[in-house]
């Protein structure tokens, strides 16, 4: 929500607002909550052929959408932070060399994702299926781009796309599908109460 004198632009704003008396503990719950979301969707892993998919992707998508871009920015970075210091939150545990091995640019790609998206969506790309679509898969590509630029780094291009990419382009293209209808529902729902 940009001011307290307009229509909510995020999912979080519509449900509970930002006002002066609650800015900062509503900022400090709903990046908690939001970190442990994304702890969770690691450790959920879908089997999957040829690697096992996690959830994670899809649930910073939605972070950004419901959260707007500055708390979804400040939720993916306590997440990170909690890993760098050793806590279990990433898919196969925690540490920094999470951080500065292979799936370093990816983790990297959330902040990025988890901001673009929350910019969108309080520019009013989340109330129709098509911007929302629109959104998610922008924010999708930013995470495989930070992650395949990362990865190539460490193994050469070719290889980080074929381990780092094409893996996971159908368990990454259902779970955009899911994340941008979520949002028109919501706000639907949202309408009617």
């Amino acid at each position: 929500m940009s001011d307290n004198t307009t229509t909510p632009t995020t999912l979080a704003g519509a449900l509970w607002p930002a006002r002066a008396d609650n800015r900062l503990l509503r900022g400090l719950l709903l990046a908690v909550l939001g970190s442990a979301l994304l702890t969770i969707s690691a450790k959920i892993q879908v089997p999957f052929w040829p690697v096992p998919m996690t959830l994670q992707t899809g649930v910073v998508l939605l972070l950004g959408a419901a959260l707007g871009w500055r708390l979804a920015a400040a939720t993916v970075l306590l997440y990170l932070a909690q890993g760098a210091l050793g806590l279990p939150v990433f898919a196969a545990g925690g540490g920094a060399a999470y951080l500065l091995g292979p799936t370093g640019g990816y983790l990297a790609g959330f902040l990025v994702a988890a901001v673009a998206v929350g910019w969108l969506v309080e520019r009013g790309w989340s109330r129709s299926l098509a911007s929302s679509a629109l959104a998610m898969l922008l924010g999708d590509l930013l995470i495989f781009a930070c992650g395949l630029a990362w990865l190539s780094a460490l193994v050469g291009f070719e290889a980080a796309v074929a381990a780092g990419l094409l893996p996971f382009l159908a368990g990454e293209a259902v779970k955009v599908a899911l994340a941008a209808a979520l949002l028109p529902a919501a706000w639907k729902l949202l309408k009617r109460r």
